[in-house]
Formats: C-alpha cells, sequence, structure tokens
C-alpha cells in the first residue's frame, strides 16, 4: 500500500531519531507518531509535568494541523506517562476534557519507567481519520512518499 509521510515545519526533523511524524494513507487513516514536549531541536521544553502534556497536545495538533485536520479527527490516544500517579492521571484528564469535553477520543494509557529521552515525563500518539468527502487539497502535502 502506498502512503504519504508528513513532516511538518512546525515540528522538529525527526529523521535522525530513526522516525517520521506522519503517515497517512489513501484510506483516510492517519497515523501520528509520539508527540512529547519537544522543541524546534527535539530537545525536551520543560521539566514540569503539567507543561509537558501541554506542549504534547500542541504539536499533536500542529500535526494535524498539517494534513488538514483537527482534534475532532482523532479517534484514538495513546499516552505514556513516566512514573504514573493519580496526580499526573488528573492533569491529563483535565487537558483532555478541555480539549475534547464529553466526547473524548478511544485512549491507552502506559505507566512507563523511561521514555526515548532521559528528560521525557509524557508522550502521546494518535490516529486520526479524514472525514468522508473531505477534498484532498485540505490535507496538505508530503515531505516524501513511500
Amino acid at each position: 500500500m502506498t502512503h504519504d509521510i508528513i513532516n511538518p515545519a512546525g515540528l522538529h526533523d525527526p529523521v535522525g531519531f530513526g522516525y517520521s511524524h506522519i503517515a497517512r494513507t489513501p484510506g483516510g487513516l492517519v497515523f501520528i507518531a509520539g508527540q512529547y514536549a519537544s522543541d524546534a531541536e527535539g530537545q525536551v521544553t520543560s521539566s514540569d509535568f503539567a507543561e509537558q502534556v501541554d506542549r504534547s497536545l500542541a504539536n499533536l495538533r500542529t500535526a494535524l494541523t498539517a494534513v488538514g485536520l483537527d482534534y475532532g479527527d482523532v479517534v484514538q490516544l495513546r499516552t505514556h506517562i513516566v512514573d504514573h500517579d493519580p496526580g499526573k492521571l488528573t492533569i491529563l484528564a483535565e487537558r483532555i476534557g478541555r480539549i475534547w469535553g464529553s466526547r473524548p477520543p478511544t485512549q491507552t494509557l502506559t505507566g512507563v519507567a523511561a521514555l526515548a529521552l532521559p528528560d521525557m515525563l509524557f508522550e502521546v500518539d494518535a490516529i486520526a481519520v479524514v472525514p468522508p468527502g473531505t477534498d484532498d487539497s485540505r490535507l496538505g502535502s508530503p515531505s516524501a512518499t513511500n
């Protein structure tokens, strides 16, 4: 199957880390790689958990926007929390509620010992669906095609 690989200008270049940000299939599925609190160079921007969640979700929105989608097009989230505890769950639930209200996407949360970079405390990846009848010109252009 042919799919588009997209690494939008608004996010760091992930290729040196061994991945791409977005894969878009002809069937309308969009897979977004783990987004974390990264700056333009891929470095973690804060040591505060809540700030990392906010920045990660903002980076997710940047990825979605690059292919003409928004939070409402997300059907699944996978979240990963270092040293998960109830306080961190409360922060995450509040942020999810702020974005999706009473209709959040499906979500799997995994508590982990560590993530890819030593300072990462949170990461989120997503699957989104292009709405039926969406004009392909709205979906952005790939930086590379496989």
